[in-house]
């Protein structure tokens, strides 16, 4: 159990340190959002260029991967989405608000370093195949259920197009399809721009934790009880559960089986808490109070289930 811990510990005492010196007054809440910007715009996508612009492309679109992630977070999402709307009576904005906080992790901020920790050599491609899966038709999917329900029947379409369209803008999927065409165009980077872009890489890890600690300094706990229990057990357990279940079918398909390492990284970004920006996505809708006090739940307690899984694939792989 020692070693789980040491893969763990690092990760959560760098997020107690982003919340202590946020608390304490030497960060302020809003450099908290000067830091997420730094590593969503030049570190995470430095990042995706970089795991994706030194493979072939055979190693990086697998797409066994790809189909058991989404297979699994596609069956939390119906799963969140029908619990909320046919058993529990509420809108179809803040059941695609509940269900995103089920299906979406924090593969860039939590995912990413844990994996590096524990899977280095795929945590770069592995991490390029979740945004692919995560920002090309997961979220667009879910804003499109939310903003149906908050606008009515007939506006959905555009808002999935507008989506798609901010897609094209976003820093992370640019670094993603550039690296994707050095890949395929086999192209050699210059040393001295490789260096560079390495540089801002590997600032993604420590920052990024740092800044989920300083985020959640100030978010209300009141909406805690029954609502908040649901999607915590949701995004920990059974996302986490959804993709075992998927990789486990993959093989009676027909399909061939993932790689070992690709088995257990898939299980291991599945059980991550939710997205950080699940509560500014979840502000359009009413929904911010109730989706911040989620996130620091299911934060705090995904150290206990990430651990557990960590110690789970130990002992099968043992």
């Amino acid at each position: 159990m020692l070693d789980i811990l040491a893969i763990t510990l690092p990760i959560y005492i760098t997020i107690c340190l982003g919340y202590v010196t946020t608390r304490m007054g030497l960060f302020a809440k809003a450099d908290m959002r000067v830091f997420g910007k730094f590593v969503i715009n030049l570190a995470l996508p430095a990042l995706l260029f970089n795991a994706l612009a030194q493979r072939r492309i055979s190693e990086i679109l697998n797409l066994g991967y790809l189909a058991v992630y989404l297979f699994g977070s596609l069956l939390v999402l119906a799963v969140g989405y029908l619990r909320c709307r046919r058993f529990k009576g509420m809108s179809a904005s803040s059941s695609a608000v509940h269900a995103m906080g089920m299906s979406c992790s924090n593969s860039g901020f939590v995912g990413y370093p844990i994996l590096l920790l524990t899977l280095a050599p795929v945590a770069g491609v592995v991490l390029a195949l979740n945004m692919i899966v995560e920002n090309v038709i997961v979220i667009p999917l879910l804003l499109a259920l939310a903003e149906r329900g908050h606008a009515g029947a007939g506006r959905w379409h555009r808002v999935l197009a507008q989506s798609l369209a901010r897609l094209a803008k976003n820093p992370m999927i640019i670094g993603l399809l550039a690296g994707l065409a050095v890949s395929v165009l086999g192209w050699t980077v210059p040393a001295p721009l490789a260096r560079t872009v390495n540089l801002f890489a590997m600032a993604s890890g420590a920052l990024s934790l740092f800044v989920i600690g300083g985020a959640l300094v100030g978010l209300p706990l009141r909406a805690m009880g029954r609502q908040v229990v649901p999607i915590a057990i949701g995004k920990l357990v059974l996302h986490p559960l959804a993709v075992l279940l998927a990789v486990l079918a993959l093989p009676l398909l027909g399909f061939p089986a993932l790689g070992a390492e690709l088995r257990m990284a898939a299980v291991l970004m599945a059980a991550m808490p939710m997205m950080s920006i699940y509560p500014i996505l979840a502000q359009v809708y009413g929904e911010e109070d109730f989706a911040a006090t989620a996130l620091l739940v299911t934060t705090i307690a995904s150290f206990f289930t990430l651990s557990g899984v960590l110690w789970i694939s130990k002992h099968i792989s043992a």
